[in-house]
C-alpha cells in the first residue's frame, strides 16, 4: 500500500469522525441539557479547544505513520483507527439519538481501547508523536468514565 494513499484514507476516516460527530452530538438538545452534569465532567469550553486538537493531530500522526513505517504498520493503523472511529460514532449515535447510556458506555469503551495500539504505534515513530497522542487516549479515557457515570445516574 502506498503512503500516500495511506494518509489519504487515514485523512478520510478522520474527516468521517469529524463530520459524523458534528451530526451526531448535540450537547445543545434539551435532553442532554436535562442531564445532571457529573463533577469530574470537564466544562464546554474544553471541548472546544481539545477536538480540534484531536482531529489535527490524528491527521498529522497518519500521514507520519505513513512516511516513517512498514505496510504491517499502516494496515494496523488503519484497522485499529477505523474501529476507534467506528466506536467513537457509535457511542454518539447511542447516547444522543437512542439515549441507551449503558451501550453507548461500552461502546466508548471500544474506542478507547482501539486506541491503544494506535498510541503504541505513534510511540515507535518518535517520543514526540507519542506524547502528542497521549491527550487523545486521556481525552477518550475521560469521556467513556463520564459515558459510565451517566449511565449510573
Amino acid at each position: 500500500m502506498g503512503r500516500n494513499l495511506v494518509g489519504v484514507i487515514g485523512t478520510a476516516i478522520v474527516a468521517i469522525y469529524a463530520i459524523g460527530s458534528g451530526r451526531w452530538v448535540a450537547t445543545d438538545s434539551l435532553w442532554y441539557q436535562s442531564l445532571p452534569r457529573l463533577a469530574w465532567q470537564p466544562p464546554g469550553f474544553v471541548f472546544g479547544i481539545i477536538w480540534p486538537y484531536n482531529f489535527a493531530m490524528l491527521i498529522a500522526a497518519t500521514w507520519i505513520v505513513a512516511t516513517r513505517l512498514s505496510t504491517t504498520h499502516h494496515l494496523v493503523w488503519l484497522i485499529f483507527l477505523s474501529l476507534s472511529v467506528a466506536s467513537a460514532l457509535s457511542w454518539a449515535r447511542l447516547f444522543f439519538d437512542s439515549h441507551s447510556l449503558i451501550a453507548s458506555s461500552f461502546a466508548l469503551t471500544l474506542c478507547t481501547l482501539f486506541t491503544i495500539p494506535l498510541l503504541v504505534i505513534a510511540f515507535r515513530v518518535s517520543p514526540a508523536l507519542g506524547y502528542a497522542f497521549v491527550p487523545y487516549q486521556l481525552w477518550l479515557a475521560v469521556a467513556t468514565s463520564v459515558a459510565f457515570g451517566y449511565a449510573a445516574q
